[in-house]
């Protein structure tokens, strides 16, 4: 029993033992736990320094990044600003041009200044008339096939600008002396064309419904279109389509005049006198032999 004890009490050899104490010693004679204990704390603290370093950092760049956004914002106050008076002063010069273009045609129309100036969409006009809106399906998103898909629209509720040129010269051809389409002035020279899905009026876009403004006799220029072939066209885009539509007498429409006014004009080319004589001659049949 005393050898069994004396084993319990003694596992590891007295060699063993003086080895572990030299190596003890050798190393700083610190136990394990206090070592592993002082590299905690190392770690910690070199971890505290990269912060403490990165804060810093980043309390130094502070101001230099808020002063950059500042100068950044400035600059595109500045520029917008300088937009803004460009814009203004290009809305002037276009405005003093037209009023310039509208005096001369006045001055030199001679009789028939005033139904020149009214075709050229110079002057705006006022009177009775009809009014035409248009409108998108309500549910612009549905598709169905059919004709208009087939030409290449994928959303058959939604108005084309070959709708609204249609729906112009049925109403010109019905007997509208001016017409204008969400207070755009139409004239004999404007544009009615399409920039994806927008409908352009004169290179201006607009945005459903569509309000048509046509002067002239009411209740026949509105008889009159609904009885024309794109007054029936437009009844089938609302049969078919969903496309709403509306149209009504007034007693009092007013246009205002065209943002821009071009006017052309035509003169008869003089006949050539060294020619003339030749020609005449051989048209009468009184030349000589």
């Amino acid at each position: 029993m005393s050898l069994l004890n004396n084993v319990m009490d003694h596992s590891l050899d007295e060699g063993y033992a003086e080895a572990a104490a030299r190596r003890d010693a050798e190393e700083g004679g610190l136990p394990r736990t206090l070592k592993a204990k002082l590299g905690l704390a190392a770690g910690l603290v070199l971890a505290a320094l990269v912060v403490t370093v990165g804060a810093a950092q980043a309390r130094i760049s502070a101001p230099v990044v808020a002063k950059e956004r500042e100068e950044l914002i400035s600059r595109i106050d500045a520029e917008t600003a300088t937009a803004d008076t460009l814009e203004s002063t290009v809305e002037k010069l276009r405005t003093e041009v037209g009023e310039r273009q509208r005096a001369a045609l006045r001055a030199h129309g001679g009789d028939q200044g005033e139904l020149v100036a009214l075709l050229a969409g110079a002057t705006p006009v006022r009177g009775p008339g009809v009014q035409l809106v248009v409108d998108d399906a309500k549910d612009t998103e549905s598709g169905g096939g059919g004709p208009r898909e087939s030409s290449g629209f994928s959303d058959t509720g939604r108005v084309r600008d070959r709708d609204m040129q249609r729906v112009v010269n049925g109403l010109w051809e019905s007997g509208a002396e001016a017409i204008a389409i969400n207070g755009q002035r139409l004239t004999s020279l404007s544009a009615i064309r399409a920039a994806g899905d927008a409908i352009l009026v004169d290179n201006r876009p607009l945005v459903p419904p569509y309000t048509v403004l046509a002067v002239g006799d009411g209740k026949k220029l509105s008889t009159a279109f609904q009885d024309s072939a794109d007054g029936q066209y437009l009844h089938a885009l609302q049969e078919n389509f969903g496309i709403r539509t509306s149209i009504s007498d007034q007693e009092d429409v007013r246009l205002p005049a065209a943002p821009s006014l071009i006017v052309r004009t035509a003169e008869p080319k003089a006949a050539d006198a060294g020619k003339g004589n030749g020609q005449g001659a051989a048209n009468t049949g009184k030349g000589t032999s």
